[in-house]
């Protein structure tokens, strides 16, 4: 009887064991927003698999990228993560239920590469249950925005907005914990002009000064396809450049170009590289279209723009009937439908929004060139006040260029982010279903990115 009773009891402990097991490997954990160049996903259930926009990424899956693959994720709790060229990533534990922040647990693993997160609802609600680790050491939150670049020997971080903790695995500090380890730890925050710096060599991390960041990063971020860093929208050297995959590692993306055949039958053939999506209309919209939006694009008087390639404007004359300016730059005017009103009244908190439509062109010493949007995200938090927006933009004779901006929304729906190299400046309807921006970013090369988007409420 007491063998039967423990064949019994052990019976309902492995099917207990393997049903959780089976939960947690089946638990959503996002779905991928973007992905330019070759990117793949990696289950324990199937085959590697080539990511695409609207793969739902889940709890034990591993993304990796190839040398001109850019992935970008959108987590259950509204969180944003980007995978960088050369990059592994794996999603350990994502449980989030903002009825319960205690039952809060979300693990990520980078296991090589570069990755960037903005931090969602689950690491606000509960950072002590948030944890990045990377070969060497744990990274535990205190704020929203920060990027990693890590190897097998070395780690280097750095913070756009809010703080980190970066703690070396110890006895104290176990890779199987959750949130930010105390022992051996660097706080660095947005405000320090600084990053932090770990090496298998030395026992503890250190602070480095921003200006020597090209030096000290150089190693990962030329492997995954970035050359350089830039001044951020805070302050000088606060912002790491991990947005741009140069053309000279882009296999003519853009162009859908695939590789060469091979000639004999039993040799594999490279898939081909799924031609990536244009959010700029192949023609310039036409005024029922225009106007049965909130928000019109419109152009000074006495400018043409782009002529014939004007995709999403009207005239001064036409978008400022019955609307008022909200933002604007020399060329273009955001109008909106509000009869008057400056009070926004968003139905929702925290707004998703998906790109509708977009123009962009390439300004250098040899002309402009229009470049195609193949996608974005831009999530409005009207309680926090604070916005963040990604834009991939392309042509074959410039690769990949990414344009990235956070910052803050005021009462009138305004949202702005400045520095040295780059503008944006938008606005979002009274409702908040509708948002749009203008950006312009300076480039090394001495030439520049502009351009105008329109987005909806998810």
């Amino acid at each position: 009887m007491k063998t039967l009773l423990q064949s019994l009891v052990l019976g309902i402990y492995i099917s207990l064991s393997c049903a959780t097991a089976i939960a947690q490997e089946a638990a959503t954990a996002g779905v991928v927003s973007l992905v330019l160049g070759k990117a793949w996903l990696h289950s324990a259930d199937s085959a590697r698999q080539p990511l695409h926009a609207g793969t739902v990424v889940r709890v034990n899956d591993r993304i990796s990228t190839d040398s001109n693959g850019h992935v970008h994720i959108r987590f259950i709790d509204e969180a944003l993560l980007s995978v960088r060229p050369d990059s592994e990533l794996e999603i350990q534990r994502y449980d989030f239920n903002r009825n319960d922040p205690a039952s809060v647990s979300i693990k990520l693993n980078l296991v090589e590469g570069v990755t960037r997160s903005i931090s969602g609802e689950g690491a606000h609600v509960n950072r002590e249950r948030f944890r990045l680790n990377t070969p060497i050491a744990a990274i535990g939150v205190r704020g929203t925005d920060f990027a990693v670049s890590a190897s097998e020997g070395s780690v280097r971080a750095l913070v756009n907005e809010g703080a980190i903790v970066v703690a070396p695995f110890s006895r104290e500090c176990l890779v199987d914990t959750f949130g930010p380890c105390s022992a051996n730890a660097v706080e660095l925050s947005q405000s320090n002009l600084q990053m932090v710096a770990l090496d298998r060599s030395q026992p503890l991390p250190r602070l480095l000064p921003a200006t020597d960041e090209r030096g000290a990063l150089s190693g990962n971020l030329v492997a995954a396809g970035e050359e350089r860093l830039v001044a951020g929208d805070k302050a000088a050297g606060t912002e790491v450049y991990l947005e741009t995959v140069t053309s000279r590692r882009v296999t003519d993306v853009a162009n859908n170009v695939v590789a060469t055949p091979v000639l004999r039958p039993q040799a594999p053939v490279t898939p081909p590289v799924p031609k990536p999506v244009d959010f700029t209309p192949v023609t310039s919209l036409g005024s029922t279209e225009v106007f049965s939006r909130n928000l019109v694009w419109g152009r000074w008087n006495g400018r043409e723009g782009m002529g014939a390639q004007e995709r999403l404007t009207q005239s001064y004359a036409q978008a400022s009937q019955g609307r008022d300016i909200t933002v604007g730059n020399d060329d273009y005017g955001l109008f909106r439908d509000g009869k008057g009103s400056t009070q926004i009244k968003p139905e929702h908190t925290v707004v998703s929004f998906a790109l509708q439509s977009a123009q962009a062109f390439y300004h250098s010493g040899s002309g402009v060139l229009a470049l195609q949007v193949n996608g974005g995200s831009l999530r409005i938090d009207f309680n926090e006040r604070r916005f963040a927006t990604e834009l991939g933009l392309s042509h074959a004779s410039t690769g990949v260029i990414m344009f990235t901006a956070a910052g803050r929304i005021f009462d009138a729906g305004n949202f702005y982010d400045n520095s040295e190299t780059q503008a944006m400046a938008g606005a979002v309807s009274l409702t908040g279903s509708e948002a749009g921006y203008f950006f312009e970013k300076q480039l090394d090369s001495g030439a520049s990115v502009k351009g105008l988007t329109l987005w909806d409420a998810q």
